[in-house]
């Protein structure tokens, strides 16, 4: 596929896990991508190499998504590197703790929806001024990434990560009727337990294993499996699909 046809995608969080998973596939099936990252350059390097291995431009950019500032130049930076964006992809994410609510800090607490929701706006947001075709953009695609938390409400886990994504749902929601007349659709995922490094980050590393029993088609998600449903919605069998939540959850 010639460089003038490729979509031009932006991957939040993509250095890793259901991030990394969908930078690939949209790589083989015609993207090139912008793998964003906040810490791990070699991990997001990696995904950059493997991605041009099949055939895509490439390239990584740090940046904290939940700063104005750095989601500005995230998107300057893929436009001056690749072209005009297409597409988002509101991936990063973290669940940092698990416990109660009340035994939770509250710096943890702020932390996590920041991530998780207030990264979504900024990045919706900057999407929308660059991608609106009233403004001059050329229409486009944001899938953001929920969880099935955000209806399970997971208590005794992490709650208030569970209704920042309901919040990310809500946006999902609204965002979608705002930006209908401006030729971008907005579309969440829902994914339920997959094989992500997100629950070792949060001190729990055989969280996956131990819930698998409770996850109705057997077993955990491979994060494959979530980037295709995103890609599904970014592309063109998707074109009247806006405004909706896809779980992605085993039946969970």
């Amino acid at each position: 596929m010639d460089e003038v046809s490729r979509q031009i995608t932006i991957i939040t969080g993509g250095g890793r896990g259901i991030g990394a998973a969908t930078a690939l596939h949209l790589a083989e099936i015609g993207h090139d991508i912008v793998v964003n990252y906040q810490r791990d350059h070699a991990a997001a390097q990696q995904v950059v190499d493997a991605a041009k291995a099949l055939g895509a431009r490439a390239i990584a950019v740090q940046a904290d998504v939940t700063t104005e500032e750095d989601v500005t130049r995230l998107f300057a930076t893929a436009h001056d590197s690749l072209g005009s964006v297409d597409c988002l992809v509101n991936n990063a994410g973290a669940t940092l703790h698990i416990a109660d609510l009340a035994d939770t800090p509250v710096a943890t607490i702020r932390a996590v929806v920041d991530v998780n929701l207030f990264s979504t706006i900024l990045c919706s947001r900057r999407a929308a001024q660059v991608m609106s075709t009233r403004r001059g953009g050329a229409g486009g695609a944001i899938v953001n990434v929920s969880s099935a938390a955000a209806t399970l409400g997971s208590a005794h886990e992490y709650v208030h990560y569970a209704a920042a994504k309901a919040g990310v749902e809500a946006l999902t929601i609204g965002l979608a009727k705002e930006l209908a007349g401006d030729g971008i659709r907005v579309n969440a995922v829902a994914p339920g337990i997959a094989r992500t490094e997100i629950h070792k980050a949060a001190g729990d590393p055989d969280r996956v294993d131990r819930s698998a029993s409770r996850i109705p088609i057997g077993r955990p998600a491979d994060p494959r499996e979530i980037a295709v449903a995103i890609a599904w919605l970014l592309g063109p069998e998707a074109t009247y699909v806006t405004g909706a939540v896809l779980r992605v959850a085993g039946g969970m």
